[in-house]
């Protein structure tokens, strides 16, 4: 299994007064801008996939939803609160696990440090692994068999400016 992890895109700051509830706060017109590349060079990279978990948190949802839309797969598209700030990575795992049939490639859509803990988590079998995922940033795990526990193998993290150039256009900055 290929699990793809994704952070949210820019969103609105905490301290604007309309987005005080943390899980309302939705994309920028920049950030939603620069989920639109990010995804774009997904599709050129040729990933498909068979599930699209997210955050049900606005920004989260919204990143999501412009990838599922970008490479036509929106019926894919789940939410699950195990990827807002709060989750259980265990439960993920086990939601992830009962999957039928077994899926190639997962997409994972959450937030910082979550998405962080959860890369160490795989990879190194501690959540104490440094790793910096910045908004929009793309990460690849492999598994055979996965687990609460070291069980992955980091193939790639692209930040969101690498991305950018795969599709041939500068950083919307």
């Amino acid at each position: 299994m290929n699990l793809y992890l994704l952070r949210h895109g820019i969103a609105v700051d905490p301290s604007v007064p309309d987005f005080a509830n943390d899980a309302q706060r939705p994309l920028t017109a920049k950030g939603k801008r620069r989920l639109r590349q990010i995804a774009q060079a997904v599709g050129l990279m040729r990933i498909s996939f068979a599930v699209i978990l997210s955050s049900p948190y606005v920004r989260a949802r919204q990143t999501a939803e412009i990838v599922a839309k970008t490479l036509k797969c929106r019926k894919k598209l789940k939410f699950t609160d195990e990827l807002t700030p709060a989750g259980n990575p265990r439960s993920l795992i086990e939601q992830l696990n009962e999957l039928r049939p077994r899926p190639k490639n997962v997409l994972l859509v959450g937030h910082e440090p979550y998405l962080s803990k959860l890369i160490a988590l795989l990879t190194a079998g501690s959540t104490n692994m440094e790793i910096d995922l910045r908004k929009g940033s793309l990460c690849q795990l492999e598994t055979e068999s996965l687990r609460y526990a070291r069980c992955a193998t980091l193939v790639c993290l692209f930040a969101p400016r690498h991305l950018a150039l795969m599709t041939g256009k500068p950083s919307a900055r």
